[in-house]
């Protein structure tokens, strides 16, 4: 499929760099405006996609709701409730306890956990905040433990908290000494206190908690050696010994949380920024690697997703990465336990939500495939199967009564209504699924007494029946003649989709169901098992059935 792809954005991605010419002193970062938006969203669409269910880990974690929830990319609320069901989970069966020895674990929880609207002074009567109010156990790991301790709790303005039996109770001022304390000869930072070498990472780190206090000026004068320290090791736009995009990022972070921004002349080289080196490291497809020219990392696009959030939220005159006192902070989700992700208040009775009954199910052929976490999601389910235990084979096309199968199964729905059809027989193997999906109104036939059950589905007749089911769920589908009209112009084959399909697939694109990010709809061709695997996966995560 050929898509439809931001030149600039695309140069970026594949490492062009699209460098910008002008006076150093007024730098113009070629990733800006609409070129960030469009890097911001699909960043955020793939850690949305890849991470289904996120918890408490370095990865397909806290991270990841950090950067989802300051990108400004609608998510389900029920996402965010399922964090904080499977973060309340994992805190009563440790006992309130995240780790012995590494606070950070409780700094980075708590930065998701507000990040994502919740309050961490009170989950499953814990209060996360609590053990960051103990200054030894705190800075045991590293300069990190201070670090991340007045991210965590500046973020949301928590007061220190009191640490039960704490050796040395804790204060920001103490954090801060012990931060600036640290520094080293050449301004920057180090995570261990025998370092004698700086290092990109922590010192980026150092700055992004101590941009809050820079009314101090023991604060600015450290910032500021800081600083030109880090732009010396060309803030990640220079091949300093072992660069990553990780070390990019964090810069990015920094600049944005400073007030500075990715335009300061000092970390700009021959027209390009940071957030233009960040892009060298983004693979064609989704994600980022770790180094230039290497496979998709997900914590190396985790933290891309937040760098880019950072940015984004710096050019619109947004509060910033870590400040999030623009969230409203609640106790826990308003639904019982175990209710998030139970559908639209508008959805049929009859539909249900297909638990997880095979997780990790995947298929050897689809490894490096785009729709992989669609199948897996919906394999993981039993939605959707195999051609083999082993082969997905997600370029094969599906049948009408193969699709039939599959949309019932992802509603969960079983009431059926046979002998709709004069060419789908009692013996068939479909029988049932058909039948079950003409009640409901996700299928018509060909004629009234046929349905074709062997016929290939094509791309529009898929875009009807996954529209349809979208309206029993509780989704709007219905669009005006304008809406239509707008939505399937920008495709060149337009005038090829059926009168009858117009508006469900208006509807499909409408909704990111269907990418827009092609030129052609092909309305007439025949759908792939891969591309129904991403359409239904979409649509039942908007209807918040997953």
């Amino acid at each position: 499929m050929i898509r439809k792809i931001n030149l600039r954005v695309l140069a970026l991605a594949l490492g062009i760099g699209l460098v910008v010419s002008g006076p150093a002193a007024e730098p113009v970062s070629a990733l800006s405006g609409a070129g960030l938006s469009a890097a911001l969203k699909a960043t955020a669409e793939y850690v949305h996609k890849t991470v289904e269910n996120p918890q408490i880990d370095m990865t397909g974690g806290d991270w990841a709701i950090l950067g989802l929830a300051r990108s400004g990319y609608t998510v389900p609320r029920s996402y965010y409730d399922r964090y904080y069901r499977n973060v309340e989970k994992y805190v009563k069966d440790n006992k309130g306890v995240l780790d012995e020895r590494k606070y950070t674990e409780y700094s980075r929880v708590v930065i998701g956990l507000t990040a994502a609207g919740f309050d961490p002074r009170d989950v499953a009567g814990y209060d996360l905040t609590e053990p960051l109010g103990d200054f030894e156990k705190t800075i045991w790991q590293g300069l990190n433990g201070p670090i991340y301790a007045l991210i965590a709790l500046d973020g949301a303005g928590f007061d220190m908290p009191e640490s039960k039996g704490a050796a040395k109770q804790a204060t920001r001022d103490m954090y801060i000494a012990e931060i600036l304390g640290r520094q080293l000869a050449d301004g920057g930072f180090a995570l261990s206190q025998t370092a004698t070498a700086s290092d990109p990472d922590i010192t980026a780190m150092a700055l992004q908690a101590l941009s809050k206090y820079q009314d101090r000026a023991d604060v600015k004068a450290s910032v500021s050696r800081a600083l030109s320290c880090l732009s010396l090791m060309r803030g990640g736009v220079g091949a300093w010994s072992g660069e990553s995009v990780e070390s990019v990022a964090q810069a990015i972070v920094a600049l944005c949380e400073l007030g500075l921004g990715i335009s300061d002349a000092r970390f700009v080289v021959e027209g390009m920024t940071l957030a233009d080196k960040l892009m060298e490291y983004a693979v064609v497809g989704g994600g980022f690697a770790k180094t230039i020219g290497g496979v998709v990392n997900q914590m190396s696009t985790e933290q891309a997703l937040y760098a880019l959030a950072a940015i984004y939220r710096m050019e619109n005159a947004m509060p910033g990465l870590y400040d999030m006192r623009d969230v409203g902070l609640i106790q826990a989700p308003a639904s019982p336990a175990g209710a998030a992700g139970q559908g639209l208040p508008g959805k049929h009775g009859d539909v249900k939500v297909m638990p997880v009954t095979a997780p990790g199910k995947s298929f050897g052929d689809i490894l490096g495939y785009e729709n992989r976490a669609d199948v897996e999601a919906l394999a993981a389910r039993g939605i959707i199967g195999g051609k083999s235990e082993a082969r997905f084979e997600p370029e094969a096309t599906m049948t009408r009564a193969e699709f039939a199968s599959i949309i019932t199964r992802a509603l969960g729905l079983t009431q059926s209504a046979p002998g709709a059809f004069d060419d789908v027989k009692p013996a068939d193997w479909f029988y049932e699924s058909v039948g079950i999906a003409s009640k409901y109104g996700l299928v018509n036939g060909v004629s009234d007494k046929t349905f074709s059950p062997a016929g290939l589905i094509t791309r529009e007749e898929a875009a009807a029946m996954v529209a349809r089911a979208a309206g029993i769920c509780g989704m709007s589908i219905n669009l005006d003649e304008a809406a239509v009209r707008d939505m399937l112009a920008q495709f060149g084959d337009y005038r090829m989709v059926s009168g009858w399909a117009q508006g469900v697939l208006a509807f499909c694109y409408k909704e990111n169901i269907l990418s827009q990010d092609v030129f052609e709809i092909k309305p007439k061709e025949a759908v792939t098992r891969g591309e129904i695997a991403g359409m239904l996966r979409r649509m039942l995560e908007k209807a918040e059935l997953i």
